[in-house]
């Protein structure tokens, strides 16, 4: 219902809250990754759509986010992984600075922008850079799975 408002009046920005992982896929984060992706390629399909209609699209892609939608092994993973992970302050900044700049794309974050660019021109390289980070999601991961049988061993237990 907010679209054909935009379009009708000829003016207007659409901002998407996507990540860094819709560019750049890590190892872990394979369903979160597709989804993000999903996200940027609606972004770019659509702003193509509205070109000349006076309606702007933009996607802010952040890296981590500090929230309390994240467990706390995430943030144990990212210290161990050196993944810097940025409060939600920064985000709401970025939002506010790419809907007044009337930008198309904005990736926060150090070094994150430079990995985005250079995965897309050479992700072979970033596929071998990524490997010890991989061993490392899979530890997190066998520690979740064998926390998680415990847990069913120790409901098991209680029932009888």
């Amino acid at each position: 219902a907010l679209l054909p408002e935009m379009t009708a009046r000829g003016s207007g920005r659409l901002v998407f809250c996507g990540s860094v992982l819709g560019a750049l896929a890590l190892p872990g984060y394979t369903a979160y990754a597709a989804s993000k992706f999903a996200l940027r390629g609606f972004t770019e399909g659509l702003r193509r759509e509205l070109a000349g209609s006076g309606v702007g699209v933009t996607l802010v892609a952040p890296r981590a986010v500090r929230t309390a939608l994240n467990p706390p092994e995430v943030y144990e993973m990212a210290q161990e992984t050196g993944m810097a992970v940025d409060p939600p302050e920064i985000v709401a900044d970025a939002l506010l600075e790419a809907i007044l700049d009337d930008a198309r794309e904005v990736v926060l974050g150090g070094m994150e922008p430079w990995f985005v660019r250079l995965n897309a021109l050479w992700p072979g390289l970033f596929d071998r850079l990524l490997r010890k980070q991989a061993e490392t999601v899979r530890r997190f991961v066998r520690r979740k799975e064998i926390q998680a049988e415990i847990q069913e061993l120790e409901r098991k237990q209680a029932t009888r």
